[in-house]
This record gives structure tokens, C-alpha cells and sequence, in this order.
């Protein structure tokens, strides 16, 4: 299946934003009252020295629109001077309307009054005036590249206010506001793509309806998981489920405080989030943000004060490790040639359940977030197992011609997908559902079409019941050879999860064969052949024990995806023998491929990449690579040249 790695163009020209968000040192929000233009000049010149190509900016709503029908020409004559100083440093920017929210602080302007920033006439229409007087005054200025709505806006617009027709209405007008005044470059809305396509909760900013309206989509991301492998794939998992629309994926904002994390510690979250996202699809990274504050005095530092030292620099201009791995990266995107490049297609589908997006009725909440981590959950294992894995969404049909279709830790799925899966496994695929009752106790049981028939089972439950799991741990025993797993290996699992989901699928094989049986005997896993292809069923939700275990990554759920990967013939370009280095690949429209080894160890590697085809080099050479040295959380990049 074709996996999403669209570009951004400006006018005719695809681009690759690499940059940060700004706010001078000399004032954050409040800059363009105390602005001083060779300030500006100077920290733009460090962030275009390291690499960097463009800034996202922010009109600060209070002091641009004093008033509901004027414009502060002060503050926009400083921003004409900004933009002129991105001129001669090289860069450009993308111009923030409404702002608004910022930093853990609302700021209205003070006409607003109350008055609903989506719903009220006349505050919507001021909203678009001012989109309308920003673009005419400086959409045809060439250090602007592109435009953004709002900054966070559902922080700003308060969630309670925020139903999504009334939201994707508002969003309309505004666009149409930048487009009546003259804006020609690419548009996107600013909310963070935090919409229940996303995330599952339903915040009225739809990642759908606003798809429709814009020319990019932007998470924002500043996860805290509890644990290190799943921080370090938490944003690339999110521009995964973004970039489902076709349209470019633009990390908009990502980051961290200095004193959240340590120099070198933060580098390292630096460049897993570049390279992973790069990975998963997105083609413009903006980080949060380019300077630290000595702002102790002024809202919202004064009272969160670690979003003083977010900075890519320090108070004083000083590049920090953050920004060195910008620059590390942006060389990395010449060398590959980034706009050239695409993603490989996948041979493997981790399906996403039409429930994570509240598409039926009588369904919970609670199922929507569990959905989220264990689909990130699968995908870690899925990069464990050097397995390329594309997202498919049962709401817009689920892709068929992939070789190996995952169900991970399922409760829920429609019944015609459940039909649709078994025509596909008959028609030579490999099908592989794992089971999970849910994390609470509504309609506590399988949403299954024909359960015992699918998996050539039959199922032992008690209405009403659980089968809770008596152990700490699930061991896996393999009675017969099951792709590389060999007959009698055990693999043991961490179990956790809640009353509900703490549980297995007792059953008895009808038809399937056992593959592994569990500590106290009974089948765990189990396989039908259906035609050409076949469907395995595992009776414990694997998955979820691992989403809700802290520090459990790399955990053995990547060997059975290995082994899905063997038994389906799914192609992967290049493995690795260690769990704890992903592989993944990007090809250039002139046949180069390259390979990004990235580490998930906290200690120097020294490991043997495996191509199925051809050998690697280092970038550019031709000895061949037999083994790699990778320092802790580190990057290495290869090509794979055919023989």
C-alpha cells in the first residue's frame, strides 16, 4: 500500500520546512512593543547559520487588533521589518493569526468581551477581517511562505464552545479571509491536528473537515509517556495518523524545556523526533522554539517558568544541543535530497478500528483512547521488527493487496471488515488479530462477525465474565515451527491492563491448528488456512499488556511480527537482528535507497544490518557495510545499492 510523503508547494515549487518558532528574546509575545530590529536580525542569523530555512511567527491578537475594526500600524510596520530581516538572512516564515494562546496563558484582545470566537457573527467576521488586512498587507512579500489560522486555537476557543460543524464553519470563513486578501501561499489551521481522527477525542476540530479546507496538516506534539522507546516514536505515530488525507504532514511544533531534560538527553529526543517522523511521512519540522527568555517578570513565564528554556538557543545566542541536531539534520535532508524521496510502499496494514473516530452510536469514550495506544503500541513492534507497516483506516475502506493485515489487541471492528478480512486471507494474505475484551465494562466482549467460524475456534465465555489471567506473566510456548520462531521457543509477556482487559479468550481449536499454548496449557495462538492465505488468532491482547506496562520496550511482540512478516512474505528491505535498532528506508526517484539505522539503546551498538537484496555502503561509497556502530540514541545513515 502507497504510505503518505507529500511535499508542500509555494506557488509551483516543493519545499521542505525546517525551522523554529519565534519570539525574539526581547519580549516573547509582547515583542513587537519592545522589538528591536538588530536583535531580531542576529537570532535570525544563528538559526540560518545551523541550517534552518524559515520561522513560523505570530501576530500577538491583542496588540495588532487594539481595536475591533484597526489594525496597530506600529506592530505592522515591525513585522514588515521582520520579514525584511528574513529576507536577508535567507529565511522565511509562516504568519500565525490569532493569538491568542500561547505558552499556558489565554490572551484576548480587549473588545472580545466573552463573546464566542467561533459561533458569534460579529466576532467571526472581525476574525476574518483581520485575516483579510494581515494577507493584503503582507501576502506578497516573498519571506512568506505559508499561513496558519490560529495557534492551538482548541486551548484558546474553549473546548466546551467547540462543535465541529461550527468549528469547520468558522475555519472556512478565515481561510476564504486570507484568500480574499491576496494570500496565494499554502494555508493550514494551527489546532494541532488534536481531532478524534487522532487522538479520539472529539475536541470539534475535525482532522477530516479541516483536511478539506487546507493545504497542510500540523500536530503539534509534546507527549510524556513512561516509557523511553514509546517518547521516541510518540510524534512519528501522530503524523502516521495525520497524514491518512494525502495532504503533507508538517510537524508544526515539538520540543522540550531544558529544564524538563538534560543537554545531552534533549539532543537525543532532538533527533528521534526528526528522523522518525522523516520516517513516518512528515516533510516539514518546526521546532518549539528558537530562543530562551530572561522574562522571569512577564506572563505566562512568570508563572510557567520552565517555558523559559524551550530554546534552541540560550538567552544570550548561544546554540544549544537541540539546535546542533537541526543542523545535523539539515544536512541530512541535502544529502538524500529529501524532495526528491518517497516513502516505500507497505506490504503490511495495521488497521485502524472506524471507532477510534466515535463513528457509531452507544460506543464509549474509553474506547477511543485505547485505541490510540495500542495502535502505537503495534507500531512499535511493528519497527522492532524492521516490518514497514502502513496505516489503513476501516472508515475509508481498508486497503487491500497488502500480504499481512493487523488487528492488534481488537475489540471492535465492523462486521463487513470482518468479512472483507477473511475474502483477503482466502485470497493469499496473512490476517493476525489478537483479542481484548476493552478496558471497562460496557458490551464487555467480542464486536466480532463470526468468531468461532473466522478462526476456526469455539469460544468458552460467560456472558457477563471475564476470564482474568492468574499470572504476572503470559508465557507463549510454540508447539510447531511458526516462521523464524522455532518449535519450542517461549516467549514471555508482561501482563497488566484493568479488571476488564486483564483477560483471555478461552477456546478450543475447531478447525485451526495450535501454533503455542500458554503456561497452564491452553491454546494462545492459534492458525486457520483459508485458501491460499491464513488467519491467526492470539487469545491474549498482547499489544495492550505492553501499551500499559511502563518501560517494557523492546518487549516480544516483535518476534511474532517477524514471524507474520516470514509466514506472509512481506518484503522488508533491510533487518536487524536487535530489537533495539529500527530500519527503515526512503527512495529516491532516481533509484537510490537509503537506509536509517536508528537506535533505541542507551548504550553504544555494534550491529549487522541485513539487506534482503543488494549491500549497504556508507552515503555516497561503494565498500560495502558488513557492521554498523551506533552510539546511544543515534542515527546512522546508509544507502542499499543493488548488487
Amino acid at each position: 500500500m502507497h504510505r503518505n510523503f507529500a511535499k508542500v508547494a509555494v506557488g509551483n515549487q516543493a519545499v521542505a520546512w525546517l525551522g523554529a518558532n519565534f519570539w525574539s528574546r526581547r519580549g516573547g509575545p509582547l515583542m513587537w512593543q519592545s522589538y528591536d530590529p538588530a536583535v531580531v536580525r542576529e537570532e535570525l542569523r544563528v538559526l540560518a547559520d545551523h541550517g534552518l530555512n524559515m520561522t513560523r511567527s505570530f501576530f500577538y491578537w491583542p496588540h495588532f487588533m487594539p481595536e475591533p475594526d484597526r489594525i496597530d500600524e506600529g506592530c505592522a510596520a515591525r513585522y514588515g521589518d521582520f520579514l525584511e530581516a528574513h529576507s536577508e538572512a535567507g529565511l522565511t516564515t509562516i504568519p500565525t493569526l490569532l493569538v491568542g494562546h500561547m505558552s499556558g496563558e489565554n490572551w484576548d484582545p480587549v473588545w472580545r468581551r466573552g463573546r464566542d470566537l467561533y459561533g458569534d457573527v460579529w466576532m467571526v467576521a472581525r476574525q476574518a477581517w483581520f485575516a483579510e488586512q494581515m494577507a493584503r498587507r503582507f501576502a506578497g512579500h516573498p519571506a512568506v511562505t505559508g499561513w496558519l489560522i490560529s495557534n492551538e486555537m482548541p486551548i484558546y476557543g474553549e473546548r466546551e464552545r467547540s462543535v465541529r460543524e461550527t468549528v469547520t464553519s468558522w475555519a472556512s470563513l478565515l481561510v476564504q479571509g486570507l484568500r480574499a486578501g491576496g494570500a496565494s501561499q499554502p494555508i493550514s489551521i494551527g489546532d494541532g491536528a488534536w481531532g478524534i481522527e487522532v487522538t479520539g477525542n472529539d475536541n470539534g476540530f475535525s482532522v477530516r473537515d479541516l483536511g478539506a479546507l487546507v493545504d497542510f496538516l500540523g500536530p503539534h506534539v509534546y507527549r510524556m509517556e513512561n516509557d523511553m522507546v514509546r517518547q521516541h516514536y510518540g510524534a512519528a505515530f501522530v503524523c502516521e495518523l495525520t497524514g491518512f488525507l494525502g495532504k503533507p504532514v508538517v510537524l508544526e511544533e515539538f520540543g522540550v524545556s531544558s529544564d524538563f531534560a538534560s543537554d545531552e538527553n534533549a539532543a537525543h529526543y532532538y533527533r528521534q523526533v526528526l528522523h522518525n517522523t522523516l520516517l513516518a511521512g512528515a516533510t516539514g519540522w518546526i521546532g518549539w522554539n528558537n530562543t530562551d527568555f530572561d522574562l522571569i517578570h512577564q506572563d505566562p513565564y512568570r508563572h510557567h517558568p520552565f517555558e523559559l528554556h524551550f530554546g534552541l538557543t540560550t538567552t544570550d545566542g548561544r546554540p544549544k544541543p537541540q539546535l546542533r541536531e537541526m543542523a545535523r539534520f539539515a544536512k541530512v535532508l541535502a544529502d538524500i535530497d529529501v524532495l526528491g524521496c518517497e516513502r516505500e510502499p507497505a506490504d503490511a496494514a495495521l488497521i485502524v478500528p472506524s471507532y477510534l473516530e466515535g463513528a457509531f452510536p452507544f460506543t464509549e469514550a474509553e474506547d477511543r483512547s485505547y485505541l490510540f495506544t495500542m495502535l502505537r503500541q503495534a507500531y512499535i513492534a511493528a519497527k522492532e521488527a524492521d516490518l514497514p507497516v502502513g496505516l489503513t483506516r476501516e472508515r475509508d475502506g481498508i486497503a487491500e493487496g497488502c500480504r499481512l493485515y493487523l488487528l492488534p489487541s481488537t475489540k471492535q471492528l465492523t462486521a463487513p471488515s470482518w468479512a472483507l478480512l477473511e475474502r483477503l486471507a482466502s485470497e493469499g494474505a496473512v490476517v493476525y488479530a489478537s483479542y481484548c475484551h476493552g478496558t471497562h465494562g460496557s458490551q464487555r466482549g467480542p464486536w466480532y462477525a463470526n468468531l468461532n467460524t473466522m478462526f476456526g475456534v469455539e469460544h468458552q465465555l460467560r456472558y457477563g465474565m471475564v476470564d482474568p489471567i492468574e499470572d504476572a506473566q503470559v508465557e507463549l510456548t510454540f508447539h510447531r515451527p511458526f516462521g523464524a520462531i522455532a518449535e519450542g521457543t517461549t516467549l514471555t509477556f508482561p501482563v497488566a491492563g484493568t479488571e476488564h482487559s486483564r483477560a483471555y479468550l478461552p477456546v478450543k481449536p475447531r478447525g485451526a491448528e495450535v501454533v503455542a499454548v500458554d503456561q497452564r496449557g491452553r491454546p494462545a495462538l492459534l492458525r486457520r488456512q483459508v485458501g491460499k492465505g491464513s488467519i491467526v488468532l492470539c487469545t491474549y491482547p498482547l499489544e495492550h499488556f505492553a501499551a500499559a506496562t511502563p518501560r517494557v520496550n523492546p518487549e516480544p511482540t516483535h518476534r511474532l511480527y517477524d514471524a507474520l512478516a516470514e509466514l506472509a512474505g512481506v518484503r522488508r528491505p533491510v533487518t536487524v537482528d536487535d530489537p533495539r535498532v529500527a530500519a527503515g528506508t526512503l527512495r529516491h526517484r532516481d533509484g537510490r535507497r537509503f537506509v536509517f539505522l536508528v537506535s533505541q539503546a542507551d548504550q553504544p551498538l555494534s550491529v549487522k544490518p541485513v539487506p534482503t537484496s543488494g549491500h549497504l555502503t556508507e552515503l555516497g561509497g561503494k565498500t560495502q557495510v558488513h557492521s554498523v556502530e551506533i552510539a546511544p540514541y543515534d542515527v546512522r545513515l546508509l544507502e542499499l545499492r543493488a548488487e
